[in-house]
């Protein structure tokens, strides 16, 4: 395993991953480690829509979207409200 030391740590910067080590029961070492794992993840690919996302998410779980049955992403299209007093 790699190594590395960090020079020049703002006091307020120690403390603050301190203080954020005790809350999640670590060691600032240990905290430091978790927070530059959660930094440098690898990206999942390109970011999709919220029905894309759940289109994809529940395919071949049969809830009728087959090929061709796609459901359309709503960018752009005015929203209306619905007016329930007709």
């Amino acid at each position: 395993m790699a190594q590395i030391l960090v020079r020049n740590l703002e006091d307020r910067l120690k403390g603050r991953l301190q203080h954020r080590a005790k809350r999640h029961g670590r060691s600032m070492e240990a905290e430091a480690r978790e927070i530059l794992r959660n930094a440098l993840k690898e990206e999942g690919g390109t970011p999709v829509g919220f029905g894309t996302a759940s289109v994809a998410l529940f395919s071949g779980q049969g809830i009728g979207l087959e090929k061709g049955e796609e459901i359309r992403e709503w960018r752009g299209f005015p929203l209306k409200p619905i007016n329930f007093d007709e």
